[in-house]
């Protein structure tokens, strides 16, 4: 993308050009990748769910207006099929993941070599935090995903998220309030 500006390439990808679109593709597909891989916790689905994105959005392309940035409008595509996908698996299995994708970094460089109990409470924090935000309704945890892990505003979360910025604050307090509660007695038992 450092040859052409994000907004030339999406009108030549929009003119018919692969290449372009496959430069765009490229630039946005980690980003992508992650926020999927963050809401299934499942690198085969998550392959599969970046997949049909990127195949959405390339048919869906002449339709784009360009009423907000392509990331913006591709980060929409990615939670619609994200949420959908979820609530399929939802309502076709009640099989629940056992493992623990970690969420957050521990911030502590390498001094947790020298502190193991530090380590081990971080360690231990983060699986009861993956599990509470595991454990989120769907439109919650992709809110709470969209703004605290992706950094968007309230204002993309809601264009991605196809809601009002008041829906995605309500979304966001609810999600704070859920993971308060559950994980209020880890914090206050001294863990």
């Amino acid at each position: 993308m450092e040859d052409f500006p994000e907004s030339d390439l999406v009108l030549k990808a929009q003119q018919g050009d692969v290449d372009a679109f496959t430069r765009l593709a490229e630039h946005y597909q980690a980003k992508i990748y992650h926020m999927i891989m963050r809401m299934t916790r499942d690198h085969c689905d998550t392959a599969d769910l970046l997949q049909e994105t990127f195949l959405r959005a390339f048919r869906s392309l002449p339709r784009f207006k360009r009423n907000s940035s392509f990331y913006t409008w591709l980060y929409r595509i990615a939670v619609n099929r994200t949420l959908n996908f979820l609530k399929k698996t939802r309502t076709e299995s009640t099989r629940r993941r056992d493992r623990v994708f970690p969420l957050t970094s521990d911030g502590l460089g390498s001094r947790t070599v020298f502190q193991p109990e530090k380590r081990m409470l971080n360690s231990e924090l983060k699986n009861h935090l993956d599990r509470a935000i595991e454990s989120l309704p769907a439109v919650y945890r992709a809110a709470f995903m969209l703004v605290e892990f992706e950094g968007l505003s309230h204002k993309q979360a809601a264009f991605a998220l196809k809601c009002s910025e008041k829906t995605v604050s309500w979304r966001m307090h609810r999600a704070r309030k859920r993971l308060q509660a559950r994980l209020g007695s880890f914090i206050e038992g001294g863990r």
